[in-house]
């Protein structure tokens, strides 16, 4: 039976949609079952054209930390959130978005990627997946 992670992608921080992806493509490539589960301020990111919109979660210095950090990761060649995310799907991730979260939000399935989201589903589903991981995380 193949390993399973299930990782709730919460926030919309920069850094913090980055981690999720780094840690889903790291278990996809290890063999892994994974599935992110975007609620909340995590699901902002899954809007059209807003993937890079996040601050970071600390030192966020006006945009400038940001400014700073993306440079940085430039400079020693870490992938765009785009190329994390199209790495994801192309490995088989599933991602998950919640629709109790497109409601209280008001946001509509127009209004996101469709072509990356797997599903739109509710906690149920989110539980289910956490009952058969190996490994879940809350980002």
């Amino acid at each position: 039976m193949t390993e399973k992670a299930t990782i709730i992608v919460h926030s919309g921080d920069f850094d913090k949609i980055y981690s999720a992806l780094i840690i889903g493509n790291g278990a996809l490539a290890m063999g892994m079952d994974v599935s992110l589960y975007f609620t909340f301020f995590g699901l902002e990111r899954l809007k059209k054209g807003a993937l890079n919109k996040g601050k970071l979660s600390r030192m966020h210095f006006l945009g400038l930390g940001k400014w700073m950090i993306k440079r940085k990761m430039k400079k020693v060649n870490v992938r765009s959130l785009e190329g994390l995310l199209s790495d994801f799907v192309e490995l088989g991730g599933k991602i998950l978005a919640c629709d109790m979260t497109m409601e209280i939000m008001g946001i509509k399935k127009e209004d996101l990627r469709d072509e990356v989201i797997t599903d739109y589903c509710s906690v149920g589903t989110y539980v289910k997946e956490a009952k058969e991981s190996d490994l879940t995380l809350f980002i």
